[in-house]
């Protein structure tokens, strides 16, 4: 009997064990294991420039935003020619920065059109166990072995005209990998076999646009209002799970088994591209262009919740790239231009609200109560998840800047940047 129960107590040390280990060395969604941009009980490095606390740094060829992902010590991202004619997935050793993989995935004879803002590399990979899922958008997808780097599937038949460049990100769940397609023609989500890259479901939006010129019929400005850039994210609501997707004009709730749409919540912007949060039967959407909100929303109903479930919006430091993070009970923004706020997550309140200058598009990282901010300069600014008040903890500067979101690894920072990728640590005294 207690020898039974130490077996027990021993098993459960281990299992916890292993499961701290699996969270601090690896960073297998560009927004982490949570997928919210959080990483607990990590001394991350506060401060640091070129000559300090730089581990390594690695140059990228080519233009990319996507952000680093990190497993079994490699970190994984993309990159294109500046044309969007070659694109490469590259591997690169976390431990010496130097690069294992430099592949072209894909050739592509007629790139469609991506703004001077984007790339033709936005997507971030995602790695799931012993694989690692490259998205460009509609001009491919691809699954690869992490040990091997063999290619295992590949995908090009998956048709959107992105309009200004992909920048949704693949999600997993369970067996599935899940693309976004939120285009100027069409506007789907369409669930991959992760094994096999076979088509499981097709969804697509339901979503009245509300666009067509009276004198053509077409869509206004080419689709322009039609398309977005957000990456889902997981609900629960009574222990089923949600598939919670904002798209251009609306945010959906689906069934991830099937893509049945559960509820859907309409607004009036576009082009969303900041990451949802959940907190329990709550989330909190960024519509997007057209004057940005941040609506903070009950996911526990069916059918068009538009007028029964919106609890608040926020008209006035509503980011359009940068995701927020969640720390007790508040949520922290940081807009394009800028501005960091604090608002209450119950209520929609803002506490606090600071100019800290910059311009931003990377999504922030939250460790041990610091909120970590990049901005397009090279600067990184550190202050407190505080709601009494805004309060600096440090700054630092790097040559180039980010569009790119960080990961972490034990106790570094991988960042990166438009022209390197680092990894940034506290040096051993």
């Amino acid at each position: 009997m207690n020898i039974r129960f130490i077996f027990i107590i021993g098993l459960v040390y281990i299992v916890g064990l292993s499961s701290l280990t699996v969270a601090e060395n690896s960073w297998t969604d560009y927004r982490g294991p949570n997928q919210d941009g959080s990483i607990n009980g990590v001394d991350l490095p506060l401060q640091w420039s070129e000559s300090k606390q730089v581990l390594w740094k690695t140059f990228v060829h080519g233009r990319g935003w996507s952000s680093p992902v990190v497993a079994n010590d490699q970190v994984w991202i993309t990159t294109a020619t500046p044309n969007g004619r070659e694109l490469y997935a590259l591997c690169i050793d976390a431990n010496s920065g130097k690069i294992l993989l430099d592949r072209k995935l894909f050739q592509i004879a007629k790139p469609q059109f991506a703004h001077a803002f984007n790339s033709y590399a936005s997507p971030s990979p995602l790695i799931d166990g012993s694989h690692v899922y490259i998205s460009f958008g509609s001009p491919g997808t691809a699954c690869l072995n992490l040990k091997t780097h063999k290619i295992i599937w590949k995908r090009t038949d998956l048709v959107c005209d992105h309009f200004r460049g992909a920048g949704s990100s693949p999600f997993i769940y369970e067996n599935l990998i899940i693309l976004t397609m939120d285009g100027a023609d069409y506007q789907y989500l369409i669930a991959l076999d992760k094994v096999t890259g076979n088509t499981v479901w097709r969804t697509d939006r339901s979503t009245d646009f509300g666009d067509l010129d009276p004198n053509t019929g077409l869509p206004k400005r080419g689709g322009d209002f039609r398309k977005s850039y957000s990456t889902p994210v997981l609900g629960q609501v009574n222990g089923q799970s949600q598939l919670i997707s904002p798209g251009a004009k609306a945010v959906f709730g689906y069934d991830p088994h099937t893509g049945k749409e559960i509820w859907s919540i309409r607004y009036g912007n576009h082009s969303s591209a900041a990451r949802t949060l959940v907190e329990h039967d709550m989330a909190f959407v960024n519509t997007g262009y057209g004057k940005a909100e941040l609506l903070g929303i009950r996911i526990d109903g069916k059918g068009d919740l538009t007028n029964t479930h919106v609890v608040w919006r926020l008209r006035k430091g509503a980011p359009n790239k940068p995701s927020p993070v969640l720390y007790d009970g508040h949520l922290y923004t940081v807009t394009d231009g800028g501005v960091a706020s604090c608002i209450h997550s119950k209520t929609g309140k803002v506490i606090w609200q600071a100019r800290i200058g910059g311009e931003y598009s990377a999504s922030l990282l939250l460790s041990n109560g610091n909120i970590y901010s990049f901005d397009q300069g090279g600067t990184c600014l550190v202050f407190q998840a505080n709601p009494k008040e805004f309060k600096m903890v440090s700054k630092s500067k790097l040559d180039d800047g980010f569009m790119s979101s960080p990961a972490v690894l034990y106790k570094s920072l991988i960042l990166r940047s438009k022209t390197h990728l680092y990894r940034i640590q506290k040096k051993s005294k």
